[in-house]
């Protein structure tokens, strides 16, 4: 069975669903990487508010999945708690360099976007990846043995135009 994906923003204690963004608002796949590309609308959405003036700049994020583990002391996942009485659908999209730098602000790291390996043509972006819960317990999820996916997963994240000062620079190699 494959394993659905919904990006959430989270609530300060990183436990609650503030919103969450919908894959088929925006005629893409729900699986991890149906939409796990440069130039996807869908996860340019999602930048979209991560960027400074946007809703959800420095805010913790995960791309939650229906496989992920539940929550301690509940019976369902922040996949589950993505409800339609909190979802967002932003207008906006983040689909050149301008903003090339996304950033962890928990543990003070950076991946610049315009340094993605390419395959055939082909990009896989970093933020789904990088903050994907469940990752490997369904098709159409990434397969390779990086131990950097999920790994940001309800950190504080942000989408900047500048290379954060006093931040590390990973490399963000995962290919498909």
């Amino acid at each position: 069975m494959g394993q659905y994906y919904k990006p959430c923003f989270l609530d300060k204690d990183k436990k609650e669903v503030k919103t969450w963004v919908y894959s088929h608002d925006y005629d893409s796949g729900l699986k991890l990487m149906e939409h796990s590309w440069f130039l996807n609308e869908f996860v340019g959405a999602v930048e979209s508010q991560l960027i400074p003036g946007g809703k959800y700049h420095k805010t913790p994020i995960v791309w939650a999945g229906d496989y992920a583990d539940e929550e301690e002391g509940t019976k369902i996942n922040l996949y589950d708690k993505a409800t339609d009485k909190n979802k967002l659908n932003p207008k906006g999209t983040v689909l050149d360099d301008t903003y090339r730098y996304i950033v962890n602000h928990d543990k003070k790291l950076y991946v610049d976007k315009t340094k993605i390996a390419n395959n055939d043509g082909w990009r896989i972006h970093p933020l789904p990846l990088l903050t994907c819960e469940g990752n490997g317990r369904g098709g159409g999820d990434y397969r390779g043995e990086e131990p950097i996916v999920g790994s940001w997963a309800r950190d504080v994240i942000s989408v900047e135009s500048e290379m954060p000062k006093d931040y590390d620079e990973i490399l963000f190699t995962c290919v498909e």
